[in-house]
């Protein structure tokens, strides 16, 4: 199994303020790791920094092997960011539009062809949206332009996803159809990091967790987790896991 990320003593700042401190952790291929922390804890900062969107003060990332601020082939990371929906709301275009976006990076110069409107096909229907393809973005609710800028990521043959948060705001019947997506896909061979607060649908459907706040408390599996002091020693002491059904 190869190593999709790979994380060493990383620290970084904005400016004076500490973000991360001495982070140290892998990703290998096919996992799905949920980053889990209180609110100004770093996760999206780290979520960043792990597929180059920012550079490291301290430490290393690579990504594919690569030094992930230097990595070139966009295409292959899918990164769906906490305000997707709500900028969904204000694009002048279809659902059909905007997965096949998702083909520029290999279309190049040349013109859009047959078989990468098959595999736009082949994303919408992965993802149980092909009857919403000629609807705009801005008719759509919450979690269908989720599903959409996730097939988009699909039809760029990406081969890891990065969600921050993705179900904020959506309904929790939705919310329960998205993560066995997820599960799906995850299931197909694609890498997926994900920021969720929920601590019951993080366990429920991750295989790795990282939990931190600033530094890291855990790395492990779901089970090592729920069996630790993570919750408490990243939230403080008087927090604790609740576990709560979902409709």
């Amino acid at each position: 199994m190869s190593t999709v990320i790979d994380i060493q003593n990383l620290s970084y700042s904005y400016g004076n303020t500490l973000a991360l401190e001495d982070i140290s952790l892998t990703v290998d291929e096919g996992s799905f790791l949920g980053l889990i922390g209180p609110n100004g804890s770093g996760k999206t900062t780290l979520l960043h920094l792990m597929i180059g969107l920012k550079r490291p003060d301290e430490g290393t990332v690579t990504l594919f092997g690569e030094p992930a601020h230097a990595f070139e082939e966009g295409e292959r990371i899918g990164y769906v960011s906490q305000r997707a929906t709500d900028r969904g709301e204000s694009m002048p275009v279809s659902v059909r539009e905007t997965v096949l976006m998702g083909r520029f990076p290999h279309v190049g110069h040349r013109r859009i062809s047959d078989e990468d409107h098959v595999i736009v096909d082949e994303a919408l229907e992965r993802v149980g949206i092909t009857d919403l393809e000629d609807r705009a973005i801005s008719a759509l609710s919450g979690g269908q332009r989720q599903r959409t800028f996730i097939a988009r990521a699909l039809a760029s043959e990406a081969d890891l996803l990065a969600l921050d948060e993705p179900t904020v705001g959506v309904d929790a019947e939705s919310r329960t159809e998205f993560y066995d997506m997820l599960d799906e896909l995850n299931q197909e061979g694609i890498t997926i990091l994900l920021i969720e607060h929920d601590v019951d649908i993080l366990t429920e459907h991750v295989d790795k967790v990282a939990c931190l706040n600033q530094r890291l408390f855990h790395h492990g599996d779901t089970v090592s987790f729920l069996e630790s002091d993570a919750i408490a020693e990243a939230y403080g002491p008087t927090s604790r896991v609740i576990a709560h059904d979902h409709p």
